[in-house]
């Protein structure tokens, strides 16, 4: 077999460069941030913070979009702006401090406001893998929430005003494949083995090997026949209660090794076996939320404008009804045990074998599919990642913006709920979205000028907005008094925290890795406390 060939001195240094999150995302990762490209409406403290922490782990390209003119409050709030950048354009000053923080990223500044872009060249978003917009007004907000929505791009709104922060990710649907689940379930068909795991799995005697042999047999071989001695007195039935599976590690126990003086001998790889009881004893089933996947009208009433994801769960529904019999397509993946490298290669060798062919069938269905639709094919490598975490999938199917600024909605009533409950982060959303209608008829943030008399003035929004949604009076005249002393100013902590936040949150959507927050998140940098909604 050939040797792999050896990577240029520009690979290796881009691998040190990002060995950290390659070992989050991986290389098909790092390759999705690259051909990224972020939009950023307005180059804020937030926007800033935003982009530094989507820079430097190496996003393809960012476009800043703000017509702004650097003031004395933007030096004093952002890190990426020098006294000598006074006057000049906000994003262009912004973006070259930025781009010194990895020069591999392609930067862009447009001078224009983003209610012109929309007005006169609203194709100009569809070239963005996501548009971040901090800043901007409630017509604005909404317009660009709709445009957005209607093209299929990916919009997270952000706010920081003092000590609050929130960001908003409008999406219509979005599809995980690497959820990255902190307790991954692991796969081991000892309940239904297949052909060629059980003929290795019969090759074993616990009772007839010797010492130096019994320390090595590996711990799912242990478990195996553990289960199968204990069914004999049982009706072949699977271990499932607490009970019960306290009974195989009883018969564990049983084949242990024993010294001249009758003192069992503690032996890792049966320690391992005792361990594992309750995880890997769990019975091989179909999950309800990848049934609901498979059997959902996207992956049945497929066309050709169809996602490479529902082709593949449509394939693998194929899978699941013929030959998985019930079963989702093997893992192939063997977790670490005490055993000799003989045993684990061996192992190793049938889960990987088996999974490579149940992956061919599904690649092949999916091969079929492709053809009647007519559509772009679907690589080998891309139905392998998909078969190999199956089990694991997950669907995102998000709400437009703009439906939370319509009168009679269903969200009000959900935020209406929510603010009945007492020091609820709910109430935070309200100031800050009754902050912006401020400022929409202001053309000023509360508190900029006279936070004693904007008051009565943010009060009187603040009512307005509740008895829009139908809601009880404001909890408190504190929240309203404190988002008056804010004077709309930006903490660049407050900012630092969030931005980090939403970054990672446009890199889990470009990558298409780990769960992105659905689909609200609410900071209070006061109290450090935080709540997520689903509007």
């Amino acid at each position: 077999m050939a040797s792999p060939s050896p990577k240029s001195p520009e690979q290796s240094e881009k691998n040190k460069q990002y060995d950290r999150q390659l070992r989050l995302w991986g290389d098909h990762g790092q390759a999705a941030l690259e051909n990224g490209h972020i939009c950023l409406i307005n180059a804020t403290a937030l926007g800033t913070e935003i982009l530094k922490s989507i820079v430097l782990p190496g996003v393809g390209a960012v476009t800043i979009v703000d017509h702004n003119i650097v003031s004395d409050e933007d030096i004093g709030c952002n890190f990426f702006l020098e006294c000598s950048s006074k006057g000049l354009n906000r994003g262009s000053e912004t973006l070259r401090l930025l781009l010194e923080l990895n020069p591999a990223v392609q930067g862009h500044a447009v001078y224009e406001p983003a209610e012109q872009i929309l007005r006169d060249n609203p194709d100009f978003f569809k070239s963005f893998s996501v548009v971040i917009a901090t800043s901007i007004t409630e017509k604005t907000i909404q317009d660009l929430a709709q445009h957005l929505w209607d093209i299929n791009v990916p919009f997270v709104l952000c706010r920081s005003v003092g000590f609050l922060g929130s960001f908003r990710i409008q999406m219509k649907e979005h599809t995980i494949i690497e959820t990255h689940p902190e307790n991954e379930q692991i796969d081991l068909r000892l309940d239904v083995p297949f052909p060629v795991l059980s003929e290795y799995l019969d090759t074993f005697n616990i009772d007839a090997v010797d010492l130096k042999d019994h320390g090595h047999i590996p711990w799912i071989v242990i478990l195996y026949k553990a289960v199968q001695k204990w069914q004999i007195t049982n009706q072949n039935r699977w271990p499932m209660s607490r009970k019960e599976k306290n009974e195989v590690k009883d018969v564990i126990r049983e084949f242990f090794k024993k010294d001249e003086n009758g003192i069992p001998i503690e032996e890792e790889n049966f320690e391992e076996a005792l361990r594992a009881v309750n995880t890997a004893l769990v019975p091989t089933f179909l999950p309800v939320k990848i049934q609901d996947l498979i059997y959902s009208s996207s992956a049945i009433n497929l066309t050709k404008e169809s996602s490479p994801f529902w082709i593949m769960c449509s394939a693998l529904k194929g899978f699941v009804e013929a030959e998985g019999k019930g079963k989702l397509p093997l893992r192939g993946v063997l977790p670490d045990m005490t055993t000799s490298t003989e045993h684990y290669v061996k192992l190793q060798s049938i889960y990987r074998s088996q999974a490579a062919m149940e992956a061919e069938i599904v690649y092949r269905k999916v091969q079929e599919i492709v053809a009647q639709l007519h559509c772009d094919s679907i690589s080998e490598a891309d139905v392998k990642l998909f078969c190999r975490h199956a089990h694991d999938l997950h669907l995102i199917k998000g709400s437009n913006i703009v439906d939370e600024y319509r009168l009679g909605n269903p969200v009000t009533s959900y935020i209406a709920r929510y603010l009945e409950e007492p020091d609820v982060m709910m109430v935070h959303y309200i100031l800050l979205r009754s902050a912006e209608r401020f400022q929409s008829e202001h053309c000023r943030a509360p508190g900029e000028w006279e936070p004693e008399g904007d008051i009565a003035k943010l009060k009187t929004c603040v009512t307005k907005l509740l008895s829009d949604i139908s809601c009880t009076p404001f909890p408190k005249d504190d929240h309203i008094h404190e988002m008056c002393r804010y004077g709309g100013a930006e903490i660049h902590s407050v900012s630092a925290f969030l931005g980090g936040c939403i970054a990672h949150e446009a890199i889990k959507i470009i990558t298409k890795q780990y769960k992105p927050v659905n689909n609200t998140f609410i900071y209070d940098g006061a109290s450090t406390n935080t709540a997520t909604f689903t509007f």
